[in-house]
């Protein structure tokens, strides 16, 4: 009887530390989100600043060279909070779906992309 007692808290144990894991990768994501929208500032930014730079290409350069890199960190996090996702089981937590993720960083990716057609196009 009291071996099975423990077995089962044992199961219990294991289950939701795989739902603290699942919520750890969440923070993850998010986490590199922020650094891709920083990376995405410090581009506009730095166009906004040294526009007048010559030649006038420079600034436009930089500025693409941090909002590439921008897209690069959104989509690796996206592709490692996926992988994460689809090894681990929720057992207690609502975690977020894989669909919601390709979203998020496809609208990221979208919205930068045209950042990036504007500095070149518009200014």
């Amino acid at each position: 009887m009291a071996g099975e007692n423990r077995t089962e808290l044992a199961g219990a144990r294991t289950d939701l530390a795989e739902d603290r894991t699942l919520l750890a990768n969440e923070r993850t994501f998010a986490g590199w989100a922020r650094t891709a929208f920083a990376a995405v500032g410090i581009g506009l930014g730095f166009n906004a600043l040294f526009e007048k730079l010559e030649p006038v290409w420079l600034p436009k350069a930089i500025s693409t060279g941090f909002l590439l890199i921008g897209i690069f960190v959104i989509v690796v996090a996206e592709r490692r909070a996926s992988a994460v996702k689809a090894r681990l089981n929720s057992h207690e937590v609502k975690t977020f779906k894989a669909v919601n993720l390709r979203i998020i960083t496809g609208s990221i990716v979208v919205a930068t992309l045209t950042l990036i057609a504007a500095i070149w196009i518009l200014v």
